[in-house]
């Protein structure tokens, strides 16, 4: 009998047709999606994945973390530096709300993560049953978006949506809960569709040019133009972009702590970090710019200082893919919808070559002033105990701004940030809006997956380091090559800091004890030491980055110094302290 056209067909669909759990759906997701590498803790509510994984392990990569939250940090920490999704798995119950501050922190930081979370079986949601928490309404305003799948059928078309929303637009955490009954059920399965459009879900603002036409007049006049640089244009993938608007408007950039590195450091229009413990110029000047152009970021209040008082003589032109971003905080005078990537091109297309000799002296003369009483003593101290700045002096001098720096969250933070070497864009790793105290490490080893063929050092103080410091055991477990820096100045410093300058020096609680870290990272089978010596420190840190493998540095560094330049809460920008 002859086989009709209609047969064929149906022949060739049901043999593509498939009968597979909703376990294995998840991590035939996870393949299509590119996904190398998983992060996570097995549990009660997740056997049946990891049951999956099994035999997995030649196209996904687990690494078991030692606590959840160590799991979605190192996710964040691999999207930071590969540009691709994290992607973290937990058990219901405690696993899933260990991961909470980790998908806030990635949420305000606009980190794109997905993270699975196992539930009980759906007929026992709402009974309180064991490990049962509500993930999805707990976690409802720190997620782009966040989904409960109850039916295996749903698995493709819901994790195909969490990828394409996670990566998108403004990038973000997306978190899918999936009953148990999910992961065990089987189902036809048709395969897997990427997805590239979702009705009602717009990741990117019409671009509208001739907002692109009034930013760029704005800018043709303005004779005191300041660039606000953000972590958007690393996310939006326009680096070069922005390179070319700079260089051609001759406008001087300062940047924010997310913002850095997304051009080389030394570039001789950048003229410093800006904010609350920002550089002494771009602070100072932002209240005499009469054009400030915000590319990628969100005017958050550490970097504008008080709002009623900030830079209120200048207009603000606002580049920016995220629409409720622009006049949240400070109003623009031109508002630049659309990816930078996009508009940045449009923008450079129609400005003036320029060069602002005049006004880039005047950010030289207020570095000057910094210089000499702040960065010089700091990075290059002849006596008394070893400062912060000074080790990452000689950090700079080893990796020639070649590495991915890793901090965690305090006055090492704000050290790092302000004189770490970054030439290559993705190699600032740090929790910015959330200021989450032991992002570090896990973040670290997230990042070096994420890059596995950068060096990647992790600069903590003795406080955050302690919040995490179980993740040791992934290292050694791994054998990951992660170089650890513990400043330990035996105090929260940031909170003593602040103690000292407005509460008369009463250090309430702020003193702190620890245990031996050379000895713990020995016991983690790290190789590790301790130095105290100044003259001793460029030889540790060679050492150090010498060695294969892993490595932890402990060191000792002055118990109470403190930050500068500082703007105090409540301040303008223009009451900056230097010391």
């Amino acid at each position: 009998m002859e086989t009709t056209p209609q047969q064929i067909v149906t022949a060739i669909s049901t043999s593509e047709i498939k009968q597979v759990s909703g376990s294995v759906a998840i991590l035939e997701a996870l393949v299509a999606e590119g996904v190398d590498v998983i992060f996570g803790v097995p549990g009660g509510a997740t056997i049946a994945i990891y049951d999956a994984l099994f035999d997995y392990s030649e196209k996904l990569k687990h690494i078991l973390v030692r606590h959840e939250q160590g799991a979605i940090h190192a996710s964040q920490g691999y999207a930071r530096t590969s540009g691709k999704v994290g992607v973290a798995l937990a058990t219901s119950g405690p696993g899933a709300t260990n991961m909470i501050t980790g998908i806030a922190d990635a949420m305000i930081d606009s980190t794109p993560v997905v993270c699975i979370t196992g539930q009980v079986y759906a007929h026992l949601l709402g009974s309180d049953a064991f490990q049962e928490t509500d993930i999805v309404n707990m976690s409802s305003q720190i997620t782009k978006w966040n989904y409960q799948i109850t039916d295996a059928t749903e698995i493709p078309s819901v994790l195909a949506k969490a990828f394409y929303i996670a990566r998108s637009g403004r990038p973000g955490p997306v978190l899918i809960d999936i009953t148990k009954n999910a992961q065990l059920q089987m189902f036809d399965y048709k395969g897997y569709t990427k997805c590239d459009h979702i009705r009602s879900y717009r990741p990117k603002p019409i671009v509208r040019p001739s907002y692109i036409e009034q930013a760029a007049e704005l800018i043709n006049q303005a004779q005191r133009p300041m660039v606000l640089l953000g972590q958007g244009v690393i996310l939006g993938g326009a680096e070069a972009e922005f390179k070319a608007f700079i260089e051609k408007s001759g406008i001087p950039y300062a940047w924010t702590v997310l913002g850095a590195g997304a051009i080389p450091s030394d570039h001789p229009l950048n003229v410093g970090m800006l904010g609350m413990h920002g550089n002494y110029a771009p602070n100072m000047l932002t209240n005499q710019t009469d054009v400030l152009i915000a590319i990628g970021m969100r005017f958050d209040d550490r970097v504008t200082g008080r709002l009623d008082k900030y830079a209120k003589q200048a207009k603000v032109v606002h580049l920016d893919i995220d629409p409720s971003e622009i006049d949240k905080n400070i109003k623009a005078t031109v508002p630049v919808w659309g990816d930078c990537k996009e508009t940045l091109p449009m923008l450079t297309a129609l400005i003036e070559k320029k060069q602002h000799t005049d006004w880039l002296a005047r950010f030289q003369a207020y570095y000057q002033d910094e210089l000499e009483l702040v960065i010089y003593p700091e990075l290059n101290p002849t006596s008394g105990e070893i400062t912060m700045g000074e080790v990452i002096r000689h950090l700079n001098d080893i990796t020639n701004g070649e590495a991915v720096i890793v901090t965690d969250v305090g006055q090492n933070q704000m050290v790092a940030s302000r004189y770490s070497k970054l030439n290559k864009t993705r190699s600032n790793v740090t929790s910015g809006g959330l200021g989450t105290m032991g992002f570090a490490l896990p973040a670290a080893i997230g990042a070096k997956y994420g890059a596995p063929e950068r060096t990647v050092i992790t600069i903590a103080g003795d406080g955050g380091f302690q919040m995490t410091l179980q993740e040791l055991g992934t290292i050694m477990q791994n054998k990951i090559d992660v170089k650890i820096i513990v400043l330990n100045n035996r105090f929260l410093g940031m909170i003593r800091q602040w103690q000292e300058l407005f509460n008369d020096s009463r250090y309430s609680f702020s003193d702190l004890e620890s245990p031996d870290f050379v000895t713990l990272a020995t016991s983690y089978k790290i190789a590790s030491k301790r130095v105290a010596d100044r003259e001793e420190l460029p030889a540790a840190l060679n050492e150090m980055m010498n060695s294969k493998g892993s490595f932890l540095l402990e060191v000792m560094v002055t118990k109470e110094n403190n930050v500068f330049p500082m703007v105090a809460q409540g301040c303008s920008l223009s009451e900056i302290r230097l010391k």
